[in-house]
């Protein structure tokens, strides 16, 4: 376990290079630890592990299919992998990723440039359905942090984790720091973020959403409007306990934001869990193919920004 990370609160770094900060961290106590990428190591930011240890990272080009395979083989002689790309490159080696699980192979993903908060590069490397296809491996984990701290910290959950493939999800853009460094984020929790006993709704988000619906708190309770806000950091397993406790204390009124596809993301994990319990879900996600443009422009057309969550609250409470 690497030791804890020295971020400062509100200080905007974006979740990608604290995942090369921690993977440079865990990389020295643990010689088992190798790095593979397909060419992106300066936007995932596993180049820091690279000037580190040199030895135990792999340059794979663009052959996502190889360095999966690669990752397999590495696994198998008792190494650590940790692989990363695009989130949206994953699908390349979807057929390598399925039989890695069915082989229970241990595997470390890192899928970079989540959603359409990536702005102008435009769909192509918007990774949009990246939660989906994890979610269907047996045994998998999926984690989604929103800050540095939490990000630092689940990186080293990976590590830990033995019993089937983890993937991690990050994102392009800076974010404030909102965890003190030496907060922990256990596999199959969440983290309430805001709360009253006067909440009206409760409100998930997940990485970039997350601080959306922190800006949407504090626009609703300038009109007197207050709200739960959960930081769904682990998406699989889904904490259903949790998220049941803080529906009803709200009304039982739920909304999730995500900043994916709405087939097979956040929301329908959600419905699913969350179902026969009483509780109105609303779920906010990328229903249309996306286009280049801001980050803030592209969250406000897919109607998962922080006056979305706004809007939503209001017509459910009304």
């Amino acid at each position: 376990m690497a030791k804890d990370p020295t971020y400062k609160l509100n200080e905007e770094i974006a979740t990608r290079l604290a995942f090369g900060h921690a993977l440079r961290a865990v990389g020295s106590p643990c010689t088992y630890i190798v790095s593979l990428d397909a060419e992106v190591k300066n936007s995932t930011m596993a180049e820091l592990f690279e000037d580190k240890f040199p030895d135990r990272f792999v340059q794979c080009f663009i052959a996502e299919q190889n360095m999966v395979g690669m990752a397999i083989g590495l696994e198998r002689r008792g190494k650590i992998p940790f692989v990363s790309t695009f989130g949206a490159f994953f699908s390349r080696a979807y057929d390598q990723i399925r039989m890695a699980a069915i082989g229970t192979a241990h595997l470390r993903l890192v899928g970079s440039h989540a959603g359409v908060s990536i702005g102008q590069d435009g769909p192509s490397q918007m990774a949009l359905e990246d939660i989906a296809l994890m979610q269907a491996l047996p045994q998998s984990i999926i984690l989604y942090p929103s800050d540095a701290v939490s990000t630092y910290k689940l990186v080293n959950q990976m590590v830990e984790y033995n019993q089937g493939i983890s993937y991690l999800r990050t994102t392009r853009s800076a974010t404030p720091v909102i965890y003190s460094n030496h907060e922990e984020f256990p596999v199959g929790q969440c983290k309430t973020i805001r709360q009253s006993e006067q909440d009206q709704a409760c409100v998930i988000g997940a990485g970039i959403t997350l601080h959306e619906a922190i800006k949407a708190y504090n626009l609703l309770l300038q009109e007197g409007i207050a709200i739960t806000v959960i930081d769904l950091y682990c998406v699989k397993p889904l904490p259903v306990e949790q998220l049941q406790k803080a529906a009803h204390a709200a009304r039982n009124i739920l909304i999730t934001v995500e900043d994916h596809y709405i087939q097979g993301g956040i929301g329908q994990a959600v419905c699913y869990g969350l179902r026969n319990s009483h509780i109105t879900i609303e779920c906010l996600a990328v229903k249309e193919l996306p286009r280049s443009g801001s980050p803030e422009d592209l969250l406000a057309w897919a109607h998962i920004d922080a006056n979305a969550i706004v809007q939503t609250v209001k017509r459910l409470i009304s």
